[in-house]
């Protein structure tokens, strides 16, 4: 039987400890714990009226105990009695801690409501209703009023009528309810007012331990009935014991959610480097090193820090509630969102949250996102997806921009605290919506910073899809900020998580280059160079993550020490030096459509970052290589009679511009010069297309750092033995003179076209008219000028070219081209003139062949010299005589032409007339504006000798009677 109370005591015991532990198991055990406790005491008085009392001797069987069984007995007893003494002060404990439990049912922000506002009524507690239905439920009894008295019980189920000790353990009992009203109403003293008073039962009133030292009356129950309670104890502990153990587990696991950190949920499952990740996060715009971003941050988890957070917040708060300053609302809005019960309550506290401010600025969507941020820390994924997220989707169309980007700038400052399945689904469908429906520029831009984060934390392969025809989408947006964006952000996201899936390098890069194929044999009849630029540039920004993988897989990589946190590399998918991407990228380079500056442009700009990323050595040995392969430079090849074929390809500027230029040391500029030396050399002497020698020209002397370089390249051509290779050179000094700073054209370029001018060769003379012409409309030195202007009429009035139908066709071409924007003077003194002299020699032309190429290249510059304008006396005296002339020859040769010339010299007929006209009524106006200026002065001086008085003004213009 000790064993047996050894036993329920222990389990008693350990029951008291857990519900000590928690309010709310208080609660919900109170009256199962009352009922043991009765038990215990009862089976204890059970057990101590067995063993017999401790303070008398007649109670003892000295028959049935010997000297060393009273010992033992006295031993059991006195451990009993210490062990029933550690039972009683738990109870008393217990009775305490539920009495205060009961009582703090009431919340704690309502009581404090009513403490500060007297005149509200407080509304009954928990432990006035139990005491209050206990008198009421007597007095029916007493007074007969039993069916009353039943219904009342049935409606109140949760209480013990029959006990006042269910009411509360430590509250008197007051009289009954007659009692009460006799005495006015005496309302019940607060628990606030009362002492601790003791209830519990005394050893000296147990049987057996009266103070008397009488011996103790033994209940009158039977060996059956105390079997039937203690197996009754017995079921219930069990039932308490399963009962404990899931509330100590539920404790546990709260225990362990309260002590955990500021911890991002949810991570990711693949490793990610912990600086890209920080990277990624830098772009929520959050701060936290202003007072108060500090406080912000700073989310109270109690009811006293909520009272701390407000005495600090208030002070900010009470002097600056204006529409500029709401943002120091933010702490409070925040602090009641995370700790108030109501759902309801905190969904409109959200709701005002992102309401507060009608068109938050910069700075205040920053704080909003800190605290929003905070808030998702404090209440973790599951609060922020039903609380936070409902925010954002109603305001994903709202009218004000401002509001919009807020949303964008949210969806990725709530990305590590959201649950994976929301992350790629609801959240990934928000900000892909807005990418393709919001106008405003800066909130796409925000988009796309978003869903760059959401690339850094997703983790279904389903979506790599889904990510890559955004990549594209937002690739082609028209603002530059948006693709900005997608460059430093998106991309570098997306492709560290294809690097992740192992698809960067076999399925990533090879799509993007299927599409410029594609679009490369689709682009014969017109090339979309748009779509060019969004695939190329997409294709530039995945370089440095494939150079990553390369490294990674790397022969090398074993005997590499690595330093810091670094994952360890995977195992190899390719070879080092596989490298397929180079040939299917050369290929695609020898397509491209070498008269496109703007493929040109694209092309050269990937080579050049893709060497400058794979480094120098990688270059020489792998990369220019393959290039040198293909182009077959050699000395065979210069001096044969034939070109190669490939020379004319857009090969040749993609290789001169984004190879060769990678690395500015003294060999390879020389590799530089030799190649385009070669090229100039190879295409000249077989006779082939200029375009590529151009293309590579244009591209590099965009740069002013090369100007020198190829003033040497075309030096060379300008000393050349050929005079094919001397006429090439002449031609190049046209696309280079644009560039060129005044300084080098007067020291470098005039004096090399001056030496080609005089050239043996009279093709190489005519091929230095329009560079000439293009100095004409570019530079600004008269003296300059005034040398380029004396070459140019050498060709036209020195008799050795009076025959010379080349020369003639190219200064006219000349002509046409750069007298719209050449100096006024010098159209209109030298270009129109001229023109004039050999439309007039033309009508003379005796070959028919010479006399309608003539007059056709005629036809186009006076085409655009007609949008000019043209002094009346050089309209009468050059350009309508010419265009006569012009006419007289389209009449036999070209009549479609003629009807158009026809309509010209109609048009300029008219202008000059109207021009006359014009003179003559300005003349007339000027005339009468100044007779009526001098009748102005007359009558203002009039009015100057006129005293200023009133009446003296008045009487000027008073009326005669």
């Amino acid at each position: 039987m000790e064993q047996e109370i050894d036993r329920q005591i222990g389990a008693a015991s350990a029951l008291m400890r857990t519900l000590h532990r928690s309010v709310v198991v208080k609660r919900e055990l109170s009256r199962k714990a009352k009922l043991l406790i009765y038990r215990l005491i009862f089976v204890a008085t059970l057990t101590y009226d067995r063993a017999g009392s401790i303070s008398t001797l007649d109670s003892l069987d000295f028959a049935r105990y010997s000297d060393d069984g009273n010992r033992e007995s006295d031993e059991r007893v006195a451990v009993l009695e210490f062990e029933l003494r550690k039972a009683k002060e738990t109870i008393q404990a217990l009775r305490t801690n539920l009495t205060q439990a009961a009582e703090s049912e009431i919340p704690s922000q309502e009581r404090k409501n009513y403490k500060s506002s007297p005149e509200i009524q407080e509304p009954i507690r928990p432990l006035e209703k139990r005491a209050l239905n206990f008198l009421v439920n007597e007095y029916l009894l007493k007074n007969e009023y039993k069916l009353s008295s039943i219904t009342f019980s049935d409606e109140n189920d949760d209480q013990d009528f029959e006990l006042w000790d269910d009411v509360g353990l430590n509250i008197p009992k007051p009289p009954d309810l007659l009692q009460l009203y006799r005495n006015s109403g005496t309302p019940l003293s607060s628990p606030r007012d009362m002492v601790d008073v003791s209830v519990e039962v005394d050893l000296g009133d147990l049987p057996g331990n009266s103070n008397n030292q009488d011996p103790p009356k033994k209940p009158d129950l039977s060996q059956q009935q105390q079997t039937e309670v203690v197996q009754e104890l017995e079921y219930q502990i069990s039932l308490l014991s399963n009962e404990k153990q899931s509330l100590v587990e539920q404790i546990k696991k709260l225990q362990r959610c309260d002590n955990e950190d500021n911890v991002m949920y949810d991570c990711v499952f693949w490793k990610l480097s912990p600086a890209f990740l920080q990277a990624l996060l830098s772009f929520c715009r959050m701060c936290s090193d202003s007072r108060l971003g500090a406080e912000v941050s700073r989310i109270a988890d109690s009811e006293d820090s909520v009272m701390l957070m407000l005495g600090r917040c208030l002070p900010h708060i009470v002097p600056n509630v204006l529409l500029a300053k709401r943002e120091e609302l933010i702490p409070l809005i925040l602090c009641t969102a995370c700790l108030h019960p109501e759902p309801k309550e905190r969904d409109q506290l959200l709701h005002i949250l992102f309401n507060l401010i009608k068109r938050p600025d910069d700075d205040q969507r920053q704080m909003i996102l800190t605290g929003c941020v905070a808030f998702a820390k404090h209440v973790g994924p599951t609060r922020v997806e039903a609380e936070l997220l409902p925010q954002c989707w109603e305001q994903i169309n709202h009218k004000y921009p401002e509001r919009r980007l807020l949303v964008a700038e949210a969806c990725g400052a709530l990305a590590p605290y959201l649950p994976k399945e929301i992350r790629s689904s609801l959240v990934l469908s928000m900000l892909q919506q807005m990418l393709a429906e919001d106008k405003a520029d800066m909130v796409r831009e925000a988009v796309i910073k978003s869903l760059g984060i959401i690339m850094g934390y997703i983790d279904d392969p389903d979506k790599y899809s889904q990510g890559f025809e955004l990549m594209l989408l937002s690739l082609a947006d028209p603002s530059e900020r948006v693709v900005n964006a997608v460059h430093q952000v998106f991309i570098p996201a997306f492709a560290a998580w294809a690097t992740e899936l192992g698809i960067l390098h076999t399925t990533l890069i090879p799509s993007l280059l299927t599409r410029i194929e594609k679009l490369l044999m689709q682009g014969e009849h017109g090339l979309d160079e748009h779509k060019l630029h969004v695939f190329l540039s997409a294709l530039q920004s995945l370089i440095p993550p494939l150079f990553a993988v390369v490294l990674q897989n790397a022969p090398f990589t074993s005997r590499v020490k690595l330093h810091g946190d670094i994952p360890a590399i995977e195992g190899r998918r390719h070879k080092y030096g596989n490298y397929k991407y180079l040939p299917q990228l050369i290929e695609i380079v020898g397509r491209i459509n070498v008269t496109s500056s703007t493929c040109v442009h694209e092309f050269s700009r990937f080579f050049w970052r893709f060497c400058r990323t794979f480094g120098k050595i990688f270059t020489s040995t792998k990369i220019k290589p393959q290039f040198q392969e293909i182009l077959r430079l050699s000395e065979e090849n210069v001096d044969a009679s034939t070109g190669n074929d490939i020379l004319t390809k857009a090969t040749v500027p993609i290789y001169a511009t984004g190879v060769l230029t990678c690395y500015n040391q003294e060999e390879d500029r020389k590799l530089l010069v030799g190649f385009l030396e070669d090229v100039m050399t190879t295409l000249s002497l077989s006779h082939a297309p200029l375009n590529s020698l151009k293309a590579s020209f244009v591209e590099l002397g965009a740069n002013p750092v090369y100007h020198e370089l190829l003033l040497t390249v075309l030096w060379y051509g300008v000393v050349h033995t050929s005079a094919l290779v001397r006429c090439t050179a002449a031609r190049m000094f046209e696309l280079l003179v644009k560039g060129v700073n005044e300084t080098l054209v007067a020291q470098r370029v005039v004096p090399a076209l001056i030496t080609l001018s005089s050239d043996p060769e009279i093709s190489v003379r005519i091929s230095t008219i329009p560079a000439f012409g293009t100095i004409m409309e570019t530079v600004t030195q008269k003296e300059l000028l005034e040398r380029v202007k004396m070459q140019l009429a050498s060709f036209l009035e020195d008799p050795q070219y009076q025959d010379q139908h080349s020369l003639h066709m190219e200064i006219i071409r000349t002509f046409g081209r750069v007298g719209p924007n050449a100096e006024p003077r010098f159209r209109d003194e030298f270009v129109l003139p001229h023109l004039h002299k050999l439309a007039l020699a033309n009508n003379s032309q005796a070959v028919e062949n010479k006399r309608i190429d003539i007059a056709t290249q005629l036809f186009e510059a006076y085409s655009a010299l007609s949008c000019c304008f043209i002094s009346e006396e050089v309209m009468v005296n050059h350009f309508l005589p010419g265009l006569r002339c012009l006419h007289t020859d389209m009449e036999q040769l070209s009549p479609e032409h003629e009807v158009i010339l026809s309509s010209m010299i109609k048009e300029c007929e008219i202008k000059v007339e109207n021009r006359g006209m014009a003179d003559a009524q300005g003349s007339i106006s000027i005339a009468s504006s100044l007779v009526g200026e001098d009748a102005k002065t007359k009558f203002l001086s009039k009015m100057g000798q006129l005293t200023t008085s009133s009446a003296m003004l008045a009487n000027v213009f008073q009326r005669k009677k």
